[in-house]
């Protein structure tokens, strides 16, 4: 990369883009909208379970033009979703102001692990024990979303919960390679902690990106 190129993904004005794709929201407190999905490159979080571990290497992804996302996500929706990968490795500034002045609504999927950055209309954070939430991004949250996978990450839910503010709403949802096992357990545990709600993959489900 050169070092124009650089200094253009340093201020966001480029993103590694992975992929996009208009698809439904399959998860959380949005599943069964319609959104344009921007997967970004780069991750350092490492989750061992992570179903897109080819986004992790952003080298791979090619640094793409903001501006030309932003046009391509105007051709089709009216909401987006900046996930990745980790969204936060990257400035969102740029491209959530360009976003929201063509009236698209702005959503992210993060780790929270990476400093706060972009303008947003909805914050799902998704806290990882490999590597937490920086302080400043827990009052951000509109949404917590848990990944269980074992049974200690029932405390772990729990621990992360206490972080966010009141108006946060707070899903758990089965790993997908665990969700026969670990399904059950949540919705015991929900109906005994009902701040708590379901959110399932059901994107997987309907068998679409």
């Amino acid at each position: 990369m050169d070092k124009k190129t650089k200094d253009l993904v340093n201020q966001g004005i480029m993103l590694p883009l992975m992929e996009e794709f208009y698809t439904i929201q399959g998860e959380g407190s949005h599943t069964g909208t319609a959104a344009y999905f921007i997967r970004l490159g780069g991750c350092d979080v490492g989750c061992h379970w992570c179903d897109v571990k080819e986004s992790w290497n952003a080298d791979l992804h090619p640094p793409t033009l903001a501006d030309t996302i932003v046009n391509n996500v105007t051709k089709h929706a009216n909401t987006v979703v900046i996930t990745g990968g980790e969204p936060l490795m990257w400035s969102m500034d740029y491209i959530t102001e360009k976003l929201q002045k063509n009236n698209i609504r702005t959503h992210i999927e993060t780790s929270g692990a990476y400093s706060f950055s972009g303008k947003w209309d909805w914050f799902c954070l998704s806290p990882k024990k490999n590597k937490l939430p920086l302080e400043e991004v827990y009052k951000e949250a509109d949404e917590l979303k848990m990944i269980i996978h074992n049974n200690s990450d029932f405390d772990f839910a729990e621990q992360e919960a206490a972080k966010v503010g009141k108006k946060c709403q707070l899903y758990l949802q089965p790993e997908w390679s665990k969700k026969e096992k670990m399904t059950p357990l949540i919705v015991d545990y929900v109906m005994k902690n009902p701040k708590w709600k379901i959110s399932l993959q059901t994107h997987k489900y309907l068998n679409i990106p």
